[in-house]
């Protein structure tokens, strides 16, 4: 796995040369990686949506006679997209972005997760008052509560998840 970190690596620093005037190589480097991530997760968000849940609702029997969960389908994709791209996301932050962090790799991950549930936190509550309340379609409004997550993500993982101690 560390041989395709520095493969990616290596390709994101061949892109960097341009933005060396605006921008650190970390910074930039963050937003290849999560770019990347984010591009996965809508593209997941859509097929999943699109061709797997089909616009359905999907009912979860948590027992055999009494107890149904009953979820939207935009709420159904979104539990099936969000582990993928925390692992994703994690991965290419920790061997990629934030190398020189000398946290160890579980705390690193807690930490991380907890990062990703604020930012599942907005994206549910985004989801529900955009496709629920003001009716716009599921898939661009992920999009733009994803944008209002890379902020809260940037400086939570920089400054919290993999800084130097």
């Amino acid at each position: 796995m560390n041989k395709l970190a520095q493969i990616i690596t290596k390709i994101i620093d061949f892109s960097y040369t341009p933005f060396r005037k605006i921008m650190s190589e970390q910074l930039f480097r963050y937003a290849a990686c999560g770019g990347g991530n984010m591009v996965l997760d809508w593209i997941l968000y859509f097929l999943i949506y699109n061709f797997v849940i089909g616009h359905d609702l999907v009912y979860i029997n948590l027992s055999p006679t009494t107890y149904h969960l009953c979820l939207t389908p935009h709420i159904a994709t979104l539990c099936i997209v969000f582990p993928i791209t925390l692992l994703t996301g994690f991965w290419l932050q920790k061997y990629v972005t934030f190398t020189q962090s000398n946290l160890h790799g579980a705390r690193q991950l807690i930490r991380y997760i907890l990062i990703v549930f604020v930012n599942l936190a907005i994206n549910y509550f985004g989801l529900k008052l955009c496709v629920e309340t003001f009716g716009w379609y599921p898939t661009p409004s992920k999009m733009v509560i994803t944008l209002v997550t890379v902020a809260v993500s940037y400086l939570g993982q920089k400054y919290y998840t993999f800084r130097k101690i």
